[in-house]
C-alpha cells in the first residue's frame, strides 16, 4: 500500500499508478458534481465552460452561503457543509464523463459498478472513497469556492473548489480491475453460503 499526494490535474499514467488499498491526498482543485449536473451535461447535451480534463470530481450537492463577490469569494459563495453523496446511481455517466470531459478521479461513497470499472480500465481512472458522515471534516479541506457553472441547478451546480490536503482518501477502485466493493460482495456471498450450508438450508 502506498500514499500518493496528487496536485490536480493529473495524467492517465498517474491515475493508473493508483491501486486499491492505496491512499490519496489531493491538492489544488476539485470539482463538485451530482445527478442533475450529469443529467443536464449528458442527457441534455449541456456543455460547461469549465475545464475538467485530468481532474477529480466529488459527488456532492453542497450547503453553501451566498455572499457578495469578493477576492475571498470570487463565485459569490462560501462553503458551509460540503458532504458526499452515494455514487452508484451515477454509474451510467462515468464513461461519458471521462471520454468527453477528461475526468480522471471520482470521489464518493458506497462505490460504483462494472461500467465504471471498465471506464477506468479503458481510460485510466480511479474511485476514491470517503466514509459517510465526514462532511464536517471534508469542509475543512476546502479553502474556497472559486467558480460555479449551471447555477440554475443550485445546489446541484458544477462547482470548482480550491482545496488543500484533501484526504487521505482510500482507493476503492482502480484502473486494473481492482474493486474493494466487489471483494466485499464476494466475501459476503461466500460467508452467506457457508452459513446456509451449516444450518442445512443449502445443499
Amino acid at each position: 500500500m502506498a500514499h500518493h499526494v496528487l496536485e490536480m490535474p493529473i495524467t492517465a499514467e498517474k491515475a493508473r499508478a493508483l491501486r486499491i488499498g492505496d491512499t490519496v491526498t489531493l491538492q489544488r482543485t476539485l470539482y463538485g458534481i451530482r445527478d442533475a449536473t450529469l443529467i443536464h451535461m449528458f442527457d441534455k447535451d449541456r456543455r460547461t465552460r469549465m475545464d475538467l480534463d485530468g481532474h477529480a470530481v466529488i459527488h456532492t450537492a453542497p450547503n453553501v452561503h451566498r455572499v457578495e463577490k469578493s477576492p475571498e469569494a470570487p463565485a459569490g459563495f462560501t462553503p458551509f457543509c460540503i458532504g458526499t453523496t452515494t455514487s452508484m446511481r451515477m454509474e451510467r455517466f462515468t464513461q461519458k464523463l471521462m471520454a468527453r470531459e477528461g475526468v480522471r478521479l471520482i470521489i464518493g461513497k458506497g462505490g460504483m459498478g462494472p461500467a465504471t470499472s471498465a471506464a477506468f480500465h479503458e481510460m485510466g481512472g480511479a474511485y476514491l472513497a470517503i466514509v459517510g458522515g465526514a462532511a464536517a471534516l471534508e469542509t475543512t479541506w476546502i479553502e474556497q469556492i472559486e467558480d460555479v457553472d449551471m447555477e440554475d441547478l443550485l445546489p446541484e451546480c458544477l462547482w470548482r473548489f480550491r482545496i488543500r490536503d484533501f484526504g487521505p482518501l482510500l482507493v476503492g477502485m482502480d484502473a486494473h480491475g481492482g474493486s474493494l466493493y466487489a471483494q466485499v460482495q464476494e466475501d459476503v456471498a461466500s460467508r452467506r453460503d457457508a452459513i446456509l450450508k451449516s444450518i442445512g438450508a443449502l445443499a
